[in-house]
């Protein structure tokens, strides 16, 4: 009689779990969405970057490829997945009690507790787990995306078994290929990769459909741990994971033996595409520059195109990396920036420093404030010869003395710790004297010289110091390279720029209209033509003269700050203007280094590489017009020590021979 009662609760207790089980089943079942409507698992959308010709060149956000059907992918693919996560995936009901008993023995076996370690889900049960069993994800609800996620994520006994109850509604509704869809596009594959599409395409620059087992095997491999085994994180251990599993797939059948060596010696290998990562500080820069609710903050998948150049990126970068690896002391931890753009402030390569192939890191062609020093005269210059100067005035180099209020006084010297006497403007400027540049921004005005900055598109506070005139004032490359644009586009304004057009996987299109126009006139034209010739001075018998290359007409500037705690060149042809920074990120002086060495240089075998298949095209810059006898414009200065140059003969041979 007591077994009687005993057996008879254990029927009605049977009937009531099961009854439980029928239920909470049945309610999963009624309440599952469409199948279309769980396919994408993103809260937030994606951002693909297109360079000028349309290639993609940056991804950004978490990327979503093309619907992967179970039925459509490569086989390599399909059979990858089974062999290393559920091979009787077609045979079982959602869950495996045979995966669950040999999960259970190898825990025990190597030391852990039962449910701890390898936990025998099927396919179904990871689905349910990534679907969180139905749960939408709803921003009011959560503090976070995170603690939204680590709530799908529990492994508690009690989550396990609400996964496996879902794992089973999932069977009752879907065939097992549409469960299969719904993994293949749900699962993280790592570097910003959401579903098989879009690893395939970020890793490999091909489609799903078409992978080879190689390929196939590398992303079954990431499963696992995407990040960890990422192939643009570490590529030979993704290969070694790879490896194992196409050790699997040979074990289970689904590659011959020799197939599976064949795949083993020639493992997979990123696409040059994926090699670039993350597109480096130009990509970063478009997504800065861009409203945030199209980029960081979109919840949209958002297409960019792009101003970018891969080929004069690659120029930039290989020129850097030979740069620093032949003549750079290899425990140096000086820096470098480069940024190269059109005429008309088109940006196609940027350079934020040494590390190239990142992502969210300090860009120093844009975030980096430093002295531009001498290579901030040009726009000295161009304020003065608004104002009515000629590029053959003469002024003298000479001694002086500046008091400076709340400072005493000031005596400036010229690198050469020498004096000149009577030199043109062009000469001063191409000699990059630093006496003559003060005594011009005295006598033209230091707030003249401030808003023409302004005007320029250097936007730093600037300096009403005398010491204005030799660069004192911070600015970045791209602000200073985009400002010489300006003496290149006829005295225009020229605004950098990177992106063109954006597109919203909705319809929705905004395109760029920020290009500057006639209305945009900062300079005369016959100002800017002139500061055109004159740094083409400064490259032909200057302090420019390592920026020379093939038969190209140049004109640019180099700038050295006291110490040299920053070298620059900037300059352009008729096709790019191009600015090279270098120094130290924590202003340590460099050794050895002045804007007319490394800086030149490397801006010379940059622009020879991008000009090398380009018709070589003359400046657009005046022709020397000099007056029978210059003006000398300092008059009102006494020399404090004899100067030779101020005579008759002097101004007439200057006349006769030139400016040097």
């Amino acid at each position: 009689m007591i077994l009687s009662f005993i057996l008879g609760w254990i029927v009605r207790g049977a009937v009531i779990i099961a009854l439980i089980v029928l239920s909470t089943v049945f309610y999963y079942k009624i309440n599952l969405p469409a199948l279309s409507e769980m396919l994408d698992a993103r809260a937030k959308g994606s951002v693909i970057l297109l360079d000028k010709n349309k290639e993609i060149f940056a991804w950004r956000g978490e990327q979503f490829g093309e619907i992967a059907q179970a039925s459509k992918i490569s086989i390599h693919l399909k059979n990858a997945i089974l062999a290393v996560e559920d091979k009787r995936f077609y045979r079982h009901f959602g869950i495996s009690p045979r995966g669950i008993a040999g999960a259970i023995r190898i825990n025990l076996n190597e030391g852990r507790g039962a449910l701890t370690g390898h936990g025998g889900s099927t396919i179904t049960q990871q689905t349910a787990k990534l679907l969180c069993l139905g749960i939408p994800y709803k921003a009011s609800n959560w503090d976070s995306e995170a603690q939204y996620e680590g709530n799908c994520r529990q492994s508690s006994l009690w989550r396990k078994v609400k996964e496996a109850l879902f794992a089973i509604a999932l069977e009752l509704e879907f065939t097992k290929d549409e469960i299969l869809t719904l993994y293949l596009n749900r699962v993280f594959l790592g570097a910003g990769s959401r579903g098989f599409q879009a690893a395939s395409q970020r890793y490999f620059n091909k489609s799903a459909t078409s992978l080879n087992p190689a390929e196939a095997a590398m992303l079954a491999g990431l499963l696992v741990a995407p990040s960890r085994y990422a192939p643009t994180n570490n590529l030979e251990k993704s290969q070694n994971r790879a490896n194992f599993i196409l050790g699997l797939m040979e074990q289970q059948g689904f590659l011959s033996a020799k197939s599976a060596q064949y795949f083993r010696e020639n493992p997979a290998k990123l696409s040059a595409k994926a090699s670039q990562k993350a597109g480096g500080h130009f990509a970063d820069w478009v997504m800065q520059s861009a409203p945030h609710f199209f980029t960081s903050k979109t919840t949209e998948d958002v297409t960019i195109e792009t101003t970018f150049d891969t080929k004069i990126q690659q120029a930039a970068e290989d020129v850097l990396e030979n740069i620093f690896r032949e003549k750079v002391d290899p425990k140096s931890k000086a820096q470098a920036a480069i940024v190269i753009m059109s005429p008309n402030g088109a940006v196609r390569a940027m350079v934020g420093g040494r590390k190239l192939h990142v992502a969210g890191t300090f860009n120093r062609s844009t975030q980096a404030l430093r002295q531009p020093g001498s290579a901030f005269k040009p726009l000295v210059y161009a304020t003065a010869l608004e104002q009515g100067y000629k590029p053959n005035d003469l002024i003298r180099d000479e001694a002086i003395k500046i008091e400076i209020p709340g400072s005493g006084t000031w005596t400036p010297q010229n690198y050469q710790k020498k004096f000149n006497g009577l030199v043109s403007l062009t000469n001063a400027l191409s000699q990059s004297l630093n006496i003559p540049a003060v005594k011009l921004a005295q006598q033209i005005g230091l707030d003249k010289i401030g808003q023409i900055s302004i005007d320029m598109g250097i936007y730093q506070k600037i300096s009403t110091n005398p010491a204005i005139a030799l660069g004192v004032s911070e600015t970045t490359l791209l602000e200073l390279t985009s400002a010489y644009a300006t003496f290149l586009n006829d005295g225009i304004k020229v605004l950098p720029y990177g992106l063109k057009k954006l597109s919203l996987e909705t319809g929705g299109t905004f395109s760029n209209k920020s290009l500057s126009s006639d209305t945009d006139r900062i300079l005369r034209s016959e100002t800017a033509n002139n500061i055109v010739y004159m740094l083409e001075k400064a490259v032909l018998n200057g302090t420019g003269k390592k920026a020379e290359f093939s038969n190209w007409e140049i004109a640019g500037k180099t700038g050295t700050t006291q110490d040299a705690r920053d070298a620059w060149f900037i300059g352009f042809t008729s096709e790019y203007i191009a600015g090279v920074w270098m120094g130290y990120d924590n202003n340590e002086p460099l050794i050895g280094v002045t804007g007319g060495g490394l800086p030149a240089e490397i801006w010379s075998l940059i622009m020879n590489k991008i000009h090398a298949d380009i018709k070589p095209q003359p400046l657009p810059k005046n022709k020397r017009k000099l007056a029978l006898f210059p003006n000398i414009i300092d008059t009102e200065y006494q020399p404090q020590i004899r100067q030779q140059g101020a005579g008759f003969i002097d101004k007439l041979l200057l006349t006769i021979f030139g400016e040097e």
